[in-house]
């Protein structure tokens, strides 16, 4: 069920045609057209970012967790890995990830959550909801429940995606104080476009 592929980009940064970095806390929306390639990069190693992505003709058309998994066959993403949306359009493929392994199954922090997991006084801290958890580590027991752990990430590991369709991506990069998914440290991220003619 780890599912680990290791994957180096032969992309070169100084060839983007976008690079924005997000502060911890902070949202980001932006379209990525086919055929481009999109960069997450975590620059401090540990942080959790919130992605959802939508089909930039049809937004009622966005990606689905349950129809990854199921038409994946692994609860986690990595290398090789087709982002399907609730139509079965396939959003984006992941093709290179130095992580290694992307959470599907905690779903991102709600304010009923925050309420539930740590105190009712922290149920109205910032929240991100329906999103992948990209850095995330959300192990599975074998009695089958889920565990919040600590982030596999480490400083400047990325996860990169070509997009299959035009979509829209939106991030929350996650601000959680509560829990161990970034060490109770939020950090910034950065965003990376490539046209497609440089791959």
């Amino acid at each position: 069920m780890s599912g680990i592929n290791l994957v180096e980009s032969k992309l070169d940064p100084a060839k983007t045609i976008y690079s924005r970095e997000i502060l911890a806390g902070e949202p980001w929306i932006h379209p990525v057209k086919k055929g481009q390639y999109f960069r997450i990069v975590d620059l401090h190693g540990n942080q959790a970012v919130d992605t959802l992505f939508y089909n930039e003709h049809d937004y009622s058309d966005r990606y689905s967790a349950q129809d990854t998994i199921q038409q994946q066959c692994n609860i986690y993403l990595t290398t090789g890995t087709k982002l399907i949306s609730t139509a079965g359009t396939v959003l984006l493929t992941i093709v290179a990830d130095t992580c290694g392994r992307h959470d599907t199954l905690g779903g991102a922090c709600a304010t009923e959550s925050n309420m539930v997991r740590y105190a009712l006084e922290k149920r109205h801290m910032h929240a991100c909801r329906n999103n992948i958890n990209f850095f995330m580590n959300v192990p599975v027991t074998k009695e089958g429940k889920l565990t919040f752990e600590d982030g596999i990430s480490d400083p400047g590991k990325y996860v990169e995606m070509r997009a299959e369709t035009d979509v829209l991506v939106l991030i929350s990069n996650c601000p959680q104080l509560n829990n161990p998914c970034n060490a109770y440290n939020p950090t910034p991220i950065q965003v990376l476009i490539w046209d497609g003619t440089e791959a």
